[in-house]
């Protein structure tokens, strides 16, 4: 893979205050979102860049919907190199699963209807082994194209539509077409498949920041890369501007006032003017913002009841503090200072208190638990064939090392046929305000940060960080005579929490 490395600079010499940048930190800092990494471009030059530990920039991370761009980007070079046409219908490219009376308006749904979010359909099918049979048996109430409706399977469709046309995967498609043009290295992705191998276009990717910069670059540049066109200038065109109303998202999500504005091939519109999104849940945006030939993008969880909104509104207050001009004087103090922060950005540490009056019924005695604690990093796509599974955790054991700051916490599994026949988890559990690493055998996303802290002399306090996702994952025993009771919290604003429930020491 040839991977050109962005000019970088001040701020000041891409056109942006320094001061502006600290500004934005400052915001991201203040406690209504979680930042993960950010990257700033004005003018070609890249001129800031962080991540905040332990996150960091070869790191995969949970894409969730910023997946669909990907997916939107292969039809488009799929149709720039004439492999299809986006007034393609989908019954034509699936006959086999269409249904055999389909309906008039179904008749009419094409691959353009599709990347705008128009199907027609008013609700989605539920995942199964018959994906797009399901797909394409629901309902098309309206007439496709003129009414929107946030559809993920209808994205995945777009990741089944390019094998159908390709003879590709939609993975290894990218790979050759794609990302060794664009320096993206995608050997380093995981995509969650359905059941029948196909990438969950919808929500299914794991990659890093700096590969939805590139991708979204891709776009800054209408289409062209190093004076190779990769996608044709109408489809560049067609995808960053509004292609269907979605005012009907005010009474979906009403706080998510950035959804009103419109919708492309898989990319929003935004507030000001001219400026677009590849956007994903909990805060996974990409944006470019063309009157300032400027672009940002970040990573983070934003699992309030906001929604990601006020990131989006803190990014473009940070929007009306940089000036027209294409470069700045020089400010050699700020611009260092900057930078410092920028190298040393971390997360919060795990808190510390190694100790509790309750560690000695704790540690080293086996628990049952009366209803199996689940284990979820992501849980978004439960049901695809190599999707992270749920560990359905029966019994748990927390012993002492060698290592007086740290545990070793054995994971009892439930239904562990599928793990390679693997009953026992083993976590190595922080005591010292630093969190372990364990990777677990837990299909594909398996890197797990642990920490613990005794919160109440009867209470530990476990947090479970899955690194190549948004979530962190709190456990809680409380510890009594004949056991504990245990409460498991998510940060992910679709984690299933558990409370109460019972342990008993065997």
């Amino acid at each position: 893979m040839k991977k050109d490395i962005f000019a970088t600079g001040t701020p000041e010499s891409a056109g942006v205050p320094s001061d502006a940048v600290e500004w934005l930190l400052d915001q991201l800092e203040s406690g209504f979102t979680e930042p993960h990494g950010i990257m700033i471009m004005r003018n070609d030059i890249l001129c800031a860049q962080g991540w905040w530990a332990p996150f960091a920039p070869g790191i995969r991370h949970g894409e969730q919907s910023h997946s669909k761009t990907y997916s939107a980007t292969a039809i488009g070079i799929a149709y720039t190199q004439g492999k299809l046409s986006l007034d393609e219908r989908l019954i034509d490219i699936f006959p086999e699963e269409a249904p055999e009376n389909p309906s008039e308006y179904l008749k009419k749904l094409t691959i353009r209807n599709v990347l705008c979010m128009g199907s027609g359909m008013r609700e989605e099918p539920k995942a199964s082994e018959h994906w797009i049979r399901d797909f394409l048996s629901m309902p098309v109430v309206d007439e496709p194209g003129t009414a929107f409706m946030y559809n993920t399977t209808g994205s995945s469709m777009l990741a089944a539509i390019v094998k159908k046309k390709t003879g590709m995967g939609m993975h290894e498609f990218l790979m050759e077409n794609l990302y060794q043009k664009i320096g993206i290295d995608g050997a380093n992705h995981k995509w969650i498949r359905t059941s029948d191998g196909i990438e969950a276009g919808g929500a299914g990717l794991f990659a890093t920041l700096e590969d939805n910069f590139r991708l979204m670059k891709l776009y800054m540049n209408g289409g062209v890369w190093n004076g190779e066109r990769i996608l044709a200038e109408d489809f560049v065109r067609a995808a960053i501007s509004k292609q269907i109303d979605t005012a009907s998202e005010a009474k979906v999500n009403p706080p998510a006032t950035d959804n009103f504005l419109g919708y492309g091939y898989q990319i929003w519109m935004c507030q000001p003017e001219g400026v677009y999104r590849a956007d994903g849940a909990m805060g996974q945006f990409t944006i470019v913002v063309p009157d300032k030939n400027m672009e940002i993008a970040i990573m983070e969880n934003a699992s309030g009841a906001h929604w990601a909104q006020k990131t989006l509104d803190v990014l473009w207050e940070f929007l009306e503090k940089i000036p027209s001009e294409e470069s700045l004087k020089e400010e050699p103090e700020k611009a260092e200072k900057l930078q410092r922060r920028l190298k040393s950005l971390s997360l919060p540490a795990p808190e510390f208190r190694p100790c509790g009056s309750a560690s000695g019924k704790l540690y080293g005695r086996r628990l049952h638990f009366a209803e199996p604690l689940r284990l979820d990093a992501y849980g978004l796509l439960q049901g695809c064939s190599d999707a992270i599974r749920e560990i359905m955790v029966t019994d748990l054991l927390i012993t002492e090392t060698e290592d007086p700051m740290t545990l070793r916490m054995k994971l009892f599994v439930e239904n562990s046929a599928d793990q390679n026949g693997s009953a026992e988890q083993d976590i190595l559990v922080g005591l010292d305000g630093m969190r372990r690493e364990s990777h677990l055998n837990t299909g594909m996303l398996n890197r797990l940060l642990a920490a613990a802290y005794w919160c109440k002399e009867d209470c530990l306090e476990l947090s479970l960080r899955w690194i190549e996702t948004c979530g962190t994952e709190t456990l809680c025993l409380r510890v009594a005579e004949d056991g504990v009771t245990a409460d498991l919290t998510g940060t992910l604003a679709f984690h299933d929490d558990q409370r109460n429930i019972k342990g008993y020491f065997t």
